[in-house]
């Protein structure tokens, strides 16, 4: 889902960790430690909304700063993000300097959190009627070293050529396996030469095969889904699962896993594949980039989304101005008091044209509007083909001339341009459909975030943090005031107390304003009519610590990661006489909440990525 929001600050980059066909990325990946650009991670909702595809994802920045692109950008104040609910004195700092100063883990839904800390194949028990030899135990290490080579294309030979000795069916058939399961990508047959049979194994489509999928046996003791963690840096979840459906030659459905976490972070989550052994998925490992698999195990169900209990965060906020009196005093109080449940910045996109526009034109049925926003020329620097593009569909309105300016058609503006080429514009409903429904929803729950956010800030305003008569209470075990808010405006005027009056008739005003009836909000495509919900208006995290730690090398990783631990990489060592002093924390959130708003309530700071821009290029320069 999202991959936006704060603060792109590029330093230095890591070295490649292998894969030399990662053809998923326009640009190569580079291994972590220092760069890049992601925010929150999560469930379904958790931080992870994305902005328009696209829009800032391919090509160089063509000698423009991101600090110019950013000029245009939101701010807080935009999206109805007003409010506090402690009253300890905040500070500066910077938010997602590097991605790994975000880390994520997930929380299963057993409340575990999830951590990559195993790599091994899991043992399987082996019923006595199927005892065999072990399909590793058929190959010489001689044999497996000449099949890695030919593998990885590393050998001059285009294929391995391995003699029978003991010529039976089944011996043949343990080779023929042995190779398929131990060397993803290798196809083999058997040859008679000179009347001595040999298994010749060899690459079945070049290097795009380098794990071609197989119909292997499949133990009817074994679980048929293998469950593993995904461990990704730089990376969001959808593009780590292209990037393993194409190595893997599957369906990325055949994937399924319990939230998304987005790009600018080091995230650590549980997925799960339909008959695919640990064995192969582990064989990736010695290609990929940026990604590890490990803790494998099979059962017999697949992951469904949002059945996460949450996430755990570890963020790391650097150049503080604060004293450790200042950090103690907003941290407890953030532990205590909690935060506002605002939905964050990544939810409205980044570039001068707001997410949220574009829904509410798509809630007015102006077609023409929504069509007009995605495309017209916009102000604040931006990549020169989509600058082009534009320029072309304001000077001629002609789909097919602006597309031929995109080099990646599968951005927003791409889809939208081939769906009014194919389509034409006066069938722009029809055209629109061609963007991916995730993507078009995007639109529409942005302007529901913007008037939630609104009136959250209005309620806040009218009656404060205590529950009055109209709220709608949780009640917890200890904690006894939760309070709720209707994320649809429409049936916010169910209740007649004052409270639900109050936020209804602000409601009705909101949408008066832009041209909406709060009576009438049923839309003529289904998709767009969407039922309400109740959400959380403060949040107290759980799991609430901290440290404030000084350093001398801005380009060093503050957090240790998993992948360093399992490499035995010393953990971060910080100088106390360090002339940088950054702020660690960790706390974790349930679903559908979004880590950038804790760590708001505690700097009483801007998280918008223009804000954050500004702090950083002060710094910088």
């Amino acid at each position: 889902m999202a991959e936006s929001e704060p603060v792109p600050v590029p330093v230095q980059l890591g070295e490649k960790r292998g894969c030399p066909e990662d053809e998923e990325e326009d640009t190569p990946s580079k291994k972590p430690k220092v760069e890049s650009d992601h925010e929150n991670g999560g469930p379904p909702h958790q931080d992870e909304e994305e902005e328009p595809e696209g829009e800032t994802n391919d090509g160089e920045e063509d000698g423009e700063t991101f600090a110019d692109m950013m000029k245009y950008g939101l701010t807080e104040l935009d999206v109805g993000i007003l409010k506090y609910v402690s009253d300890h004195e905040g500070f500066s700092g910077i938010l997602k300097e590097r991605y790994s100063d975000f880390v994520v883990h997930e929380i299963n839904k057993e409340g575990k959190i999830l951590h990559l800390d195993d790599l091994s194949i899991p043992a399987e028990e082996v019923p006595e009627a199927q005892s065999q030899p072990e399909e590793s135990d058929v190959l010489t290490e001689e044999q497996k070293k000449q099949l890695g080579e030919l593998q990885h294309f590393k050998n001059k030979e285009d294929n391995v050529s391995i003699e029978v000795m003991d010529d039976t069916k089944e011996k043949r058939t343990l080779v023929h396996k042995a190779i398929k399961t131990q060397f993803a990508g290798l196809e083999t047959k058997t040859e008679e030469k000179e009347g001595r049979k040999f298994i010749v194994a060899y690459h079945a489509a070049g290097k795009k095969a380098l794990a071609a999928p197989r119909k292997h046996f499949w133990p009817k003791n074994r679980g048929s889904f293998c469950h593993f963690v995904l461990y990704k840096e730089n990376k969001d979840t959808m593009d780590a699962i292209n990037v393993l459906s194409k190595f893997l030659r599957l369906r990325p459905n055949m994937f399924s896993y319990m939230g998304t976490k987005d790009k600018r972070a080091i995230t650590v989550q549980e997925i799960a594949v339909l008959k695919i052994t640990a064995e192969r998925l582990a064989h990736l490992n010695k290609c990929l980039m940026n990604l590890k698999l490990g803790n494998f195990c099979y059962k017999n169900h697949p992951l469904k989304l949002g059945e996460l209990q949450g996430n755990h965060f570890t963020v790391v906020i650097r150049n503080i101005s604060g004293t450790d009196e200042q950090v103690a005093q907003a941290m407890t109080s953030l532990r205590q008091t909690g935060f506002i449940n605002y939905y964050g910045m990544q939810r409205f996109g980044t570039t001068a044209v707001p997410t949220q526009q574009v829904g509410r034109a798509i809630l007015k049925d102006n077609w023409k509007e929504v069509v007009d926003l995605i495309l017209k020329p916009r102000p604040g620097a931006e990549k020169e083909f989509l600058v082009r593009c534009r320029e072309e569909w304001a000077k001629t309105q002609d789909p097919e001339a602006a597309l031929k300016k995109l080099p990646n058609k599968r951005c927003v503006e791409g889809q939208l341009l081939r769906g009014l080429s194919m389509y034409g514009k006066k069938n722009i409903v029809t055209a629109f459909g061609l963007i991916p429904r995730n993507n078009r929803l995007m639109y529409i729950h942005s302007y529901q975030s913007v008037v939630w956010n609104t009136m959250v800030s209005r309620r806040i305003e009218a009656f404060g943090l205590k529950a009055v008569e109209g709220d709608l209470v949780l009640k917890g075990s200890k904690k006894f005031i939760f309070l709720f808010c209707k994320l649809i405006p429409e049936l916010v005027i169910d209740c007649n107390a004052r409270v639900f009056l109050s936020v209804g008739k602000g409601y009705r005003e909101l949408l008066s304003a832009d041209g909406l009836d709060i009576d009438n909000m049923r839309h003529k495509v289904k998709d767009y009519s969407l039922a309400g919900a109740y959400r959380r208006i403060i949040i107290r995290p759980s799991d609430v610590s901290w440290l404030v730690i000084k350093y001398d090398d801005p380009r060093i990783s503050l957090v240790h990661s998993d992948f360093e631990k399992l490499e035995n990489k010393p953990a971060p060592v910080f100088n106390n006489e360090g002339k940088y002093r950054a702020l660690r924390m960790e706390f974790s959130l349930p679903p559908s909440t979004y880590a950038t708003m804790a760590i708001r309530e505690v700097l009483k700071l801007d998280t918008s990525i223009k804000k954050q821009t500004q702090l950083n290029t002060t710094w910088f320069n």
